[in-house]
């Protein structure tokens, strides 16, 4: 029976992609057709817990016509949603692949202002979840409204039920929720760099400015994605360096909640901890070889697991 995994979006979308010959000012661009996913962090980590039978929840705001479809687009994929409701329509982004360049064009929208009345029910809907999970899944940005320290409340609520919780958001709401020392926090390389003001040279000082926010009690660990230059996990344990696989990139939409999903996934069913890490990281690269936001597939997580390697580092 596999642990419980819940996940929380605030700030989720749906995910438009299509295709354009060239992209170019002024003209009309005539795009493929379009493909419409639900997306978001945490809604995107439980796409990817699902697929590999994890029993998940996922826990997110929704409003207006857009949400109605988000929530639509979850449940078709089998997921057993807990809808926030609130007044403002739900955000959509979209994607562009360029056929001449192959380069990728994101254009994300900000999302809604959420009113205190939205963010603390969700709070509430935390804390009140029961039977309690093994593992709470907090991701993605934080909308105009919500405070920077949300995500520290949703750890400090996770932790006081016994869940470990894990959190994969950037800027101020990263920085707002070390108070609360959450389980394992997944910053990108640009997202510890805008969280400590350092400049990293090596893996020495990259390493270095994990450490200290696990020393320092901020977090039991980091889980640090480098993209094709793989990821480091450091904990008070130990630091384990995984080289990522070679693939050919459609898209790197996805691929850190696909991390995530991989490496929480694998630790909820008792993986030891180095073998989680080496998952996570198949399960992000295996991301790249999927169009939008189709995130990983399980049979291409299998075939490029054997290619990584978790070196323990000191």
């Amino acid at each position: 029976m596999t642990a419980r995994i819940a996940t929380l979006t605030m700030n989720p979308s749906i995910d438009v992609s299509t295709s354009v010959a060239e992209v170019k000012p002024v003209h009309k661009l005539r795009c493929a057709a379009g493909h419409r996913d639900p997306g978001g962090g945490g809604i995107n980590v439980a796409r990817v817990l699902k697929r590999f039978d994890h029993d998940v929840m996922a826990i997110y705001v929704v409003g207006g016509i857009t949400g109605k479809l988000l929530k639509r687009l979850v449940e078709s994929d089998g997921i057993d949603s807990c809808v926030i409701e609130a007044a403002a329509e739900t955000r959509e982004d979209f994607t562009v692949f360029e056929e001449k360049s192959g380069d990728q064009f994101r254009f994300v929208m900000p999302g809604p202002d959420l009113p205190e009345a939205v963010w603390s029910t969700a709070l509430e809907t935390i804390s009140a979840l029961d039977p309690a999970p093994a593992y709470i899944v907090a991701s993605g940005s934080l909308p105009h409204g919500v405070p920077e320290d949300f995500y520290a409340r949703v750890t400090t609520a996770g932790k006081k039920m016994g869940a470990r919780v894990v959190v994969d958001t950037s800027g101020a709401a990263l920085a707002g929720t070390l108070s609360a020392r959450p389980f394992m926090v997944k910053p990108s390389l640009r997202e510890l760099r805008e969280l400590t003001g350092m400049e990293f040279t090596d893996d020495t000082s990259m390493i270095e400015a994990a450490q200290r926010l696990v020393d320092t009690g901020k977090t039991e660990m980091v889980a640090l994605t480098l993209g094709e230059d793989g990821a480091l996990l450091v904990t008070a344990d130990g630091v384990w360096r995984a080289n990522a696989p070679k693939v050919r990139v459609l898209s790197a939409v996805g691929a850190g909640d696909s991390f995530v999903g991989g490496m929480v996934g694998a630790l909820a069913r008792g993986t030891s901890l180095e073998d989680a890490f080496r998952r996570g990281v198949a399960s992000g690269s295996a991301a790249l070889l999927s169009a939008g936001t189709e995130l990983c597939r399980p049979d291409d997580v299998e075939r490029l697991l054997p290619e990584v390697t978790a070196r323990r580092l000191g």
